[in-house]
């Protein structure tokens, strides 16, 4: 769904202290970028909002927000945008459908098969019974 404009009034930026490679950069610059986006604000259909709720895992807070942390890079901008990047991807994922399962039944010779196997377990288990002399 490359068509799906994302709200900016969705969104919420705090750029922190990020870790990883950058040396002593790393703890005087505030580089990485925290994303917080509204679910509601989103407008997704039914079917996408259930499945990104599922993609989010526990980056969903229980305010329905999604907080996506980017901290790949050492540029503000950079980071901004693989996180918004990362949003956009996985909003797509989410209108994604799943292909629906069509039931189906067992065919007569696997039937067959699990009765075979049922009547032959029976008969080890009756074996175990008491021995009686006739």
């Amino acid at each position: 769904m490359p068509d799906f404009e994302i709200p900016e009034d969705a969104l919420e930026e705090r750029f922190i202290t990020g870790g990883g490679p950058g040396g002593q950069n790393v703890n005087k610059v505030a580089t990485a970028v925290q994303l917080r986006v509204n679910l509601f604000k989103l407008g997704l259909p039914v079917h996408a909002y259930r499945k990104i709720r599922t993609l989010a895992g526990s980056r969903l807070t229980s305010a329905n927000e999604i907080v996506i942390q980017a901290n790949r890079f050492r540029t503000q901008e950079a980071n901004r945008q693989d996180a918004r990047d990362r949003l956009a991807e996985m909003i797509a994922k989410a209108h994604e459908r799943d292909a629906r399962r069509i039931a189906t039944k067992p065919g007569k010779a696997a039937k067959a098969r699990r009765v075979d196997a049922k009547k032959a377990r029976s008969s080890v288990k009756e074996g175990r019974g008491k021995v009686r002399l006739d």
